[in-house]
């Protein structure tokens, strides 16, 4: 994938997509900043492993360069500060904001938003479909190639990536159901149903 490409699209597109669906759930503050530990825990878990991978040579990160035809002076900046986090520090930088606010922070506030609910099953579904596609993604990438991680040891990069996704989904899962299961998720009224429901409050009732 080109550094830029995912720069100017993919991290734009992943907030755009995590801010619409906060205006959708519109969890509390404290549920929220919850979520986002959780996620950062995820993230910060994903760099662990992504740094031992390469000092083990299980796996390590490719990108080329530029994408664009006559990128523009910012553009051409943007991608060498890219390119240049990678060489240094060998693990791509604005990739772990996807296990960060998507897979970590949203991920558990669906959960959170359906569980009190009847639609419980579709946070079972989250809850165990999160890790497993994470997990089938990395892997069919790294064993076919088709990623933007290069798998030099398959055996051993298929162990770590299965073991990473559990502990980091489930520990990130862990701190955030400590702090949210205290407050359920509680359908918003809206302001015509809140007049309704006040008006029949004060409605005088007819006494035989």
């Amino acid at each position: 994938m080109e550094a830029f490409i995912f720069l100017l699209y993919v991290v734009p597109f992943l907030l755009l997509v995590y801010g619409s669906f906060m205006l959708y759930i519109r969890p509390p503050k404290a549920v929220w900043l919850a979520s986002l530990l959780g996620g950062l825990v995820m993230g910060v878990i994903n760099i662990a492993v992504d740094l031992l991978a390469y000092t083990a040579h299980w796996w390590h990160y490719t990108f080329v360069q530029s994408g664009l035809h006559n990128p523009s002076d910012f553009q051409q900046h943007l991608s060498n500060l890219f390119m240049g986090s990678l060489n240094t520090l060998h693990i791509p930088l604005p990739f772990y904001l996807t296990p960060i606010f998507i897979y970590g922070s949203l991920g558990y506030l669906l959960i959170w938003r359906f569980w009190s609910g009847k639609a419980r099953w579709f946070s079972w579904v989250l809850l165990i479909g999160i890790p497993l596609f994470s997990m089938y993604r990395d892997i069919s990438g790294g064993i076919t190639n088709g990623s933007y991680q290069v798998w030099e040891n398959v055996p051993a990069a298929t162990v770590a990536t299965i073991v990473m996704w559990l502990v980091a989904f489930f520990l990130g899962f862990m701190l955030f159901w400590w702090r949210a299961r205290k407050t359920p998720f509680v359908a918003p009224i809206e302001e015509g149903e809140a007049n309704q429901v006040s008006t029949s409050k004060h409605a005088p009732t007819m006494s035989k």
